[in-house]
């Protein structure tokens, strides 16, 4: 195997499995582990890789400590460790974050200000987070401390901002807490909007501290585009995400649909959903502040009991890497979408979960890999399924979805009189 540049502390971070691999063996090497998992169930697609595939990552974290000498370092944790290793810049992470990271470690030592020590609990700054919109330009800085108290505080502010006029908000996050969880409850915001906007697949996203967004902006618009065409749309389908962050795969499914539901715990990323659509003047999706197996478990027993209750069409799911559970499951397959689209981080998860769904009556039509994450092993992965005896759509009796209506989707639970939200 011939070989490329190679980052010079990847043996150590472990982030980057493939430094050194020529990019395209590394496409080679990913498709083959989808097809070895994927390919007894449905056509394998070939693998849609990048034109440029270094400094991706619209989301840089470095976490902060001292080295034995007592220097200020930022960096990585080495791998399956707490150790950090030190990092001035990743061929994989964007050029600026990496930037603005290196000037806030010389800020830290000019203002005298401690790194926090996790085996002590002692000490100030713990991480900083860098989140920039590529096709805007915004920039976010999300300054993480072990304590609300931030000596010289507008100071800094002002010295990071003079050095890199480009930032458009800084956050100060406090996580006061003995956790390996990088971002605290509490935040305060020391500059600007507290959130920075992008544009993907031609629409507007609010992108605040805690939500999530995919990493690779432009590899994200070729995911999102595949996995609609994979949905096969007529124009008439009500649609639920699941998972859904905020908003993004459903907001551009919307142009294509009757209605969409979108689902995600994360109550920050909800906020920023309803936000979007909004902005975006989408007026045929609403989102629901839930656990997305929960609320498909209510929404499938709310139609056993009420038959004017309407059923999804189609159910796009993009879960965590632990891939989704049977309980989630067990209600798609009582839902009976006529389609699911699948979109996955782990092919290992992906084939465990479409291997039951394939025992319930589901058949795989189609696998199509996206690199996502070159130089590193993960990949994502589309697949579509189609029910083998599809179910007669219910009417459209349920309640219509309009954000000039309450900012949540409500089913009613006839056991209880609950509502959903």
């Amino acid at each position: 195997m011939s070989r490329t540049e190679v980052c010079p502390v990847h043996k150590k971070c472990g982030g980057c499995r493939y430094q050194g691999v020529p990019y395209k063996e590394q496409l080679k090497i990913k498709e083959k582990m989808v097809g070895k998992l994927m390919g007894k169930y449905c056509k394998i697609y070939p693998i849609a890789g990048m034109e440029n595939p270094k400094h991706y990552r619209n989301k840089v974290h470095a976490v902060f400590d001292r080295d034995k000498k007592g220097n200020i370092i930022s960096g990585v944790y080495k791998e399956g460790t707490h150790q950090v290793i030190p990092v001035e810049s990743c061929m994989i992470e964007d050029v600026l974050a990496d930037e603005i990271i290196g000037t806030i470690r010389k800020l830290a030592k000019s203002f005298k200000i401690k790194t926090y020590d996790e085996d002590t609990g002692y000490g100030l700054l713990r991480h900083v987070l860098v989140k920039r919109g590529f096709a805007t330009g915004q920039v976010m800085v999300v300054i993480v401390t072990g304590s609300p108290v931030f000596p010289s505080r507008n100071n800094f502010v002002k010295a990071l901002l003079k050095e890199h006029p480009q930032i458009t908000t800084i956050i100060h996050n406090i996580n006061d807490k003995r956790t390996s969880m990088v971002l605290g409850e509490r935040e305060k915001v020391l500059y600007g909007k507290g959130y920075i906007e992008d544009i993907l697949c031609g629409k507007k996203f609010r992108i605040s501290a805690k939500s999530f967004y995919q990493v690779n902006p432009i590899q994200t618009e070729l995911l999102y585009k595949k996995a609609i065409e994979a949905a096969g749309f007529t124009g008439k389908e009500y649609v639920i995400d699941a998972y859904c962050g905020i908003g993004t795969i459903g907001m551009v499914a919307s142009d294509y649909v009757d209605s969409v539901v979108g689902v995600e715990l994360n109550r920050d990323a909800v906020r920023d959903a309803i936000g979007n659509a909004k902005v975006n003047n989408i007026k045929n999706i609403r989102f629901v502040c839930e656990d997305a197996g929960r609320f498909m478990v209510r929404l499938a027993d709310a139609a056993r009991r009420d038959s004017s209750v309407r059923l999804p069409d189609v159910v796009l799911l993009d879960p965590p890497r632990s891939g989704s559970d049977e309980a989630f499951l067990s209600s798609l397959v009582k839902m009976g979408p006529r389609t699911v689209v699948y979109v996955s981080c782990n092919p290992v998860t992906l084939e465990r979960d479409v291997k039951w769904l394939e025992k319930k009556g589901y058949k795989a039509k189609g696998v199509w890999p996206v690199d996502m994450f070159p130089f590193t092993e993960h990949i994502e992965t589309i697949v579509s399924l189609v029910r083998k005896n599809n179910r007669k759509s219910k009417p459209d009796t349920y309640v219509k979805l309009s954000l000039d209506m309450d900012d949540y989707y409500r089913i009613k639970d006839e056991e209880d009189g609950a509502e959903i939200k």
